[in-house]
């Protein structure tokens, strides 16, 4: 059969048209169509307006209903991921009724509340908003960047503590030194333990000893504390790590003693300086000053003889976080001085009192600006600040924390919102204590009271204050984590979360005026009573 020009033209105008009509009827399968008028048209007609283009559009709604999922859809997004989108039912025109449920009903399987996160954190803005402007109008601007430079320059008292700072190498070396007296046979096993365990016991006693014998300087004091109990975490790690892994050591060798080993092979000591080849560094190679000093800056608490290192230091990536710990720092101290120390000075005199209310009112109007500066301390320190100190180092374990803020239990926080931390207890204190027979519990109580301990230290001392709050607010953590596993395994884990969250953003304003109002007396008001 001959097909003419003419028969040709119309067979493929055919073929486009049903081509067409293919194509809007798979696409209306599961979007909506609104019309520019509010007449309902049947299937034939809504087919023929699409293919004439008759002011038809295709309209996507994200919101999510289990109860639809007839009507889900997987579409690429822009940047190339499949996302689910979720479109209203098609209602008919003969028939628009059928078995549903309300979306609030828990029969409905709706679960998707994004809008209305997003309306809390709009009034939250509001409203803070608000509070923001009372205080200017009520104190005026009280954000002095300069202020915090010249107290620091101007206070003879900030210089004692950089010196604790700097004589902490005095503690780094002996630590050191102790494991090359033992590798050379020089001490016995147990004489080095003895050493380790005064060399931390020294460490630890120091900055109360200095401290305590000058004027109260709680923001430099708070300094070198931290820098010692670090550092204290950090040598205990050391002396355990190399008591393991010299026990390792022996067992592979065979041997009952450690004997003089060769020193490394010049070929692998300049790969290792160089990074050019990934070697794996061994007991007794590891006990070398590069070595020990990578781990005392290195973003850890827990040592070992060689970490997962990156090959090049990402310079975008390190700039961004530089910019944030800078803008971070500055906000974190203007919202102290515009908002924390009003707070503060108005609420002594309440206190003092005992003007029950007030105190009350006070503690709420603290609760919110401290609890904003405790966030921002989190994210400087822990995403900013950390990964700033691990790109140069090219340290590439970046899990500094976890999804504290989803926690259900108070213990689930505690392991999540520092990772550092719950490496070196899980790691040094609690497996420790299982493996010689205790239970867990007396395990976990352990590490709850060293940490309480360690909390009362890097308050108490800066402050020249002894009144063991804040060692009582961690062990008050006990029964507060019993309490919400209860209340998570027998109502839901949402109640768990909301226990958590007002335990963080009201029990830290309860310590906070506790400590201000005692300190206040001692320092400005001694013959109160």
């Amino acid at each position: 059969m001959l097909w003419t020009d003419e028969t040709l033209k119309m067979k493929e105008d055919e073929h486009s048209t049903q081509k067409s009509q293919d194509e809007i009827l798979s696409d209306f399968s599961s979007p909506i169509f609104e019309f520019n008028d509010s007449t309902f048209l049947s299937d034939e007609d809504l087919i023929m307006s699409a293919i004439n283009g008759n002011g038809l559009r295709k309209r996507k709604n994200r919101s999510f209903s289990i109860s639809d999922d007839n009507l889900a859809k997987q579409e690429p997004s822009k940047n190339g991921k499949v996302e689910k989108t979720r479109e209203i039912p098609e209602y008919g025109m003969k028939k628009c009724h059928s078995a549903r449920a309300s979306l609030f009903s828990s029969s409905s399987g709706f679960d998707d509340y994004r809008g209305f996160l997003n309306l809390c954190v709009v009034l939250l803005a509001v409203t803070n908003a608000r509070v923001f402007l009372e205080n200017i109008m009520k104190y005026g601007i009280l954000v002095d960047p300069v202020q915090w430079v010249a107290t620091v320059l101007d206070n003879p008292y900030k210089w004692p503590n950089l010196l604790l700072i700097l004589g902490s190498n005095v503690f780094i070396l002996c630590a050191f030194h102790i494991e090359k007296m033992l590798l050379k046979e020089f001490i016995s096993a147990t004489t080095c333990m003895y050493l380790h365990i005064l060399n931390l016991l020294l460490l630890i006693l120091l900055p109360p000893f200095r401290i305590l014998q000058q004027p109260a300087d709680p923001v430099g004091s708070l300094s070198s504390c931290g820098v010692y109990v670090i550092l204290f975490l950090k040598l205990w790690s050391f002396a355990q790590a190399n008591k393991w892994y010299r026990e390792d050591y022996l067992k592979s060798q065979g041997k009952r003693k450690l004997q003089r080993t060769m020193s490394m092979p010049s070929s692998a000591l300049k790969s290792l300086r160089d990074g050019t080849e990934t070697i794996e560094v061994k007991y007794p190679y590891n006990l070398r000053y590069r070595n020990m000093y990578y781990f005392i800056l290195a973003p850890t608490l827990c040592y070992e003889t060689q970490y997962p290192r990156n090959k090049s230091i990402n310079k975008v990536y390190l700039a961004r976080r530089l910019v944030e710990t800078v803008f971070l720092v500055q906000l974190g101290l203007a919202l102290v001085q515009q908002w924390i120390v009003p707070v503060l000075q108005k609420a002594i005199m309440p206190i003092h009192n005992k003007e029950g209310y007030y105190v009350v009112e006070r503690l709420l109007k603290l609760a919110i600006p401290n609890h904003f500066i405790w966030l921002i301390f989190f994210y400087c320190m822990f995403h900013s600040i950390l990964n700033v100190i691990a790109e140069v180092l090219r340290f590439a374990d970046r899990e500094f924390y976890r999804d504290w803020w989803n926690s259900e239990t108070i213990d689930y926080f505690w392991k999540a919102w520092n990772i550092p931390v719950h490496k070196w207890c899980l790691r040094h204190v609690y497996k420790p204590l299982l493996s010689v027979g205790y239970k867990k519990f007396t395990a976990q109580l352990c590490v709850f009271l060293l940490s309480a301990f360690f909390h009362e230290y890097l308050v108490s001392i800066p402050l020249h204050l002894f009144r063991t709050w804040a060692f009582m607010g961690m062990a008050m953590q006990i029964p507060l984590s019993v309490f919400t596993i209860l209340i998570t395994k027998r109502f839901s884990g949402h109640y768990g979360n909301m226990i958590v969250w007002m335990s963080l953003i009201l029990g830290q304003p309860i310590a906070i005026l506790a400590y201000v109002y005692h300190y206040y007396i001692i320092q400005y008001a001694p013959n109160a009573q």
